[in-house]
């Protein structure tokens, strides 16, 4: 049974030019400035991400029939490959029914979550100062997000047809979100392997096997 239950984090001090802690997350009554879009001033408050990624990873490998490979060339899994990527570690089931993850640390600091075949999750999704994102609501997203994986909730398809879209639903306890994207402009290799495994998975990657 699914039970990942995170560390206690010390979350970054952040504090503003008056020296005053930047509370994020409720930094905006109402619509942001229009000058804090596409900006980034405090991306080190995501900081903790790296830590419970690594719980995740720790978790993951005792709890379950895994094969744990780190090392940064397992950053070629990603789909968009990311220059910033310091260190990366795949967490493969030895069952090839099950969907692999693939963590991926980035200096931002950041995450970018390969899973299966096709997808990558980034965290934070966006850091702008408009969108005054909280490491804490991406953590709680990339906990639901492997949670979803590991526990059997997690489909991936590629549509037929001369413009094909690649599919993506996972269902997590508490409810269940999908997306389509144009299929990824992969090597055509990859792309081949892609299909003939989903193939096989038409009703969703497998459960992973508990040791």
């Amino acid at each position: 049974m699914y039970s990942f239950s995170r560390p206690p984090i010390e979350p970054p001090l952040i504090l503003d030019a008056g020296g005053q802690v930047i509370d994020f997350g409720n930094r905006w009554d109402g619509s942001p400035p229009e000058d804090t879009y596409s900006v980034d001033t405090h991306p080190e408050r995501f900081a903790p991400l790296h830590a419970i990624a690594d719980a995740l990873i720790d978790y993951l490998s005792r709890a379950y029939d895994v094969e744990v490979t780190d090392g940064l060339e397992i950053a070629s899994d990603l789909v968009h490959p990311h220059p910033a990527v310091v260190r990366a570690v795949r967490v493969r089931p030895l069952d090839e029914a099950c969907a692999a993850l693939t963590f991926a640390f980035t200096d931002y600091p950041g995450l970018i979550v390969h899973a299966g075949a096709l997808h990558d999750f980034p965290y934070p999704s966006c850091g702008c100062d408009a969108c005054d994102s909280t490491w804490d609501a991406e953590a709680s997203e990339l906990e639901r997000q492997v949670a979803a994986v590991v526990t059997g909730g997690y489909r991936e398809a590629i549509t037929a047809g001369l413009r094909p879209r690649a599919e993506v639903a996972l269902t997590y306890p508490d409810g269940f979100s999908s997306g389509r994207s144009p299929a990824p402009d992969l090597p055509r290799d990859r792309l081949r392997a892609a299909r003939a495994a989903l193939r096989k998975r038409s009703k969703g990657w497998a459960p992973w096997p508990e040791r």
